[in-house]
């Protein structure tokens, strides 16, 4: 099954591609599927086939695949050469740091999405002529930092609601709501149902917990950074309602305060009915089929994050970037366009599991034909991503602070979001 193939591929890499929990999870903050601003570019690509020795860097589990994938690649291009060294993904951060101030960089290299500010200034401005009109829209814009294109999207990651829908369909819905009232009613109607304790499992506190339910006020129209991420706006309307949106979960018991947070209690909580609703990404399919067994997979299913506004979710993955200080520059773009080729990202998706960046890769019937897996597909045409600015870890961090106390001691969240606005002031934009 394709949910087997996610499970045992993707599962190495949304801990530090994507920067963010599993319970729930990813350009510019609140404008999902905005125009590209990046003007920057960087000097063509010679004409004809790739040469020389291509050095790439990927992490975990798809260093360990991408040597066959790039046979492919070496056969179109008789004179070039594939190296792939495997970087552990709780390595791979420093690694790069210190490559970067050693000059010993590769050509290419796989980027988490959340690391394009990290390493900004080392990477080369995407050439022109490298297209990237059929990606999603928000997965452009995680290789835009300051007004320049510094990569391509390599492969995506969203985030959908799984639930348990023979559960559902005993509390009276057989379809899982589309808006945030329907959300909250059929929480109350699965809280009456035996056995289940909490309906949601959401997050609550610890590093990324903010970051995580960044859904709920993209949803709301909220925007918590301007335009031309010079200020920033957390003590608006917008963002102030969509976490009392979000605290009332708590507050009537229909999400847990003081979850468990072991290995796998989440998915045991989901398949034994407990907490029968959670947000996560297409990792999580292979995990809970696996923790349900035989048949469990028809027990439950996927569907799109509940609109108010919108239904915006999160978009994360991996981006492919080619350092300043490359060897082969110009053979490491060749090779970034020949992954983002429609019949490459399938090839790679089917070897992987990755999810492509391309759209029309979509259309495959690997992807289009799978129930679940297509819902994870219409998410992805509605998705933002965090501020792509050095300051967003500090301030998140200062977020995270905020939505425990919210949480789990009541705190108002018009007053979080003055103190959190107050502390993001201080902090600043980086501009």
């Amino acid at each position: 099954m394709i949910q087997t193939t996610v499970d045992t591929r993707v599962r190495i890499r949304k801990i530090a591609a994507l920067g963010l929990a599993a319970g729930l999870l990813l350009t510019g903050c609140g404008r999902d599927n905005a125009p590209t601003n990046a003007s920057e570019t960087g000097k063509a690509v010679a004409g004809g086939a790739a040469t020389g020795t291509i050095n790439v860097w990927a992490q975990g589990g798809e260093a360990t695949i991408l040597p066959e994938l790039m046979k492919g690649f070496e056969a179109e291009n008789p004179g070039v050469k594939v190296n792939v060294t495997a970087i552990p993904w709780d390595a791979a951060h420093n690694k790069y740091q210190t490559a970067i101030a050693g000059g010993t960089t590769p050509d290419l290299a796989q980027m988490g999405t959340t690391w394009m500010t990290d390493f900004n200034d080392a990477f080369d401005p995407k050439p022109a002529e490298i297209d990237t009109a059929g990606f999603f829209a928000s997965s452009v814009k995680t290789t835009e930092v300051n007004g320049a294109a510094l990569g391509v999207p390599w492969y995506v990651d969203t985030r959908v609601v799984f639930y348990r829908k023979d559960l559902a369909a005993k509390a009276g819905y057989p379809e899982f709501p589309t808006t945030w009232e329907g959300l909250t009613s059929m929480s109350k109607a699965l809280k009456s149902q035996d056995g289940v304790k909490y309906p949601l499992q959401l997050p609550v506190s610890g590093a990324d917990s903010f970051m995580n339910i960044l859904p709920f006020l993209w949803s709301n129209g909220a925007q918590f950074i301007s335009e031309d991420n010079s200020k920033w706006t957390f003590d608006t309307p917008e963002v102030v309602e969509a976490l009392k949106y979000y605290q009332g979960f708590f507050t009537e018991e229909l999400a847990n305060k003081n979850p468990a947070t072991g290995a796998g209690s989440g998915e045991a909580a989901f398949v034994n009915g407990e907490a029968p609703v959670l947000i996560a990404g297409p990792g999580l399919l292979g995990q809970l089929n696996k923790a349900g067994g035989p048949g469990f997979e028809d027990q439950y299913m996927v569907a799109p994050f509940p609109k108010k506004v919108s239904g915006t979710s999160f978009i994360g993955g991996s981006d492919l970037v080619v350092f300043k200080d490359a060897k082969n520059r110009d053979g490491a773009w060749k090779l970034a366009q020949w992954l983002s080729k429609p019949e490459v990202q399938i090839k790679w998706y089917k070897a992987s599991g990755s999810l492509p960046a391309l759209q029309s890769a979509w259309k495959d019937p690997s992807l289009a034909d799978d129930k679940k897996l297509a819902v994870f597909g219409e998410q992805l045409k509605d998705t933002n991503f965090p501020p792509t600015i050095s300051t967003w870890t500090e301030v998140a961090a200062a977020a995270d602070t905020q939505l425990e106390q919210i949480v789990k001691a009541g705190k108002d969240p018009a007053a979080a979001m003055k103190e959190l606005q107050a502390t993001a002031d201080s902090i600043g934009t980086g501009k």
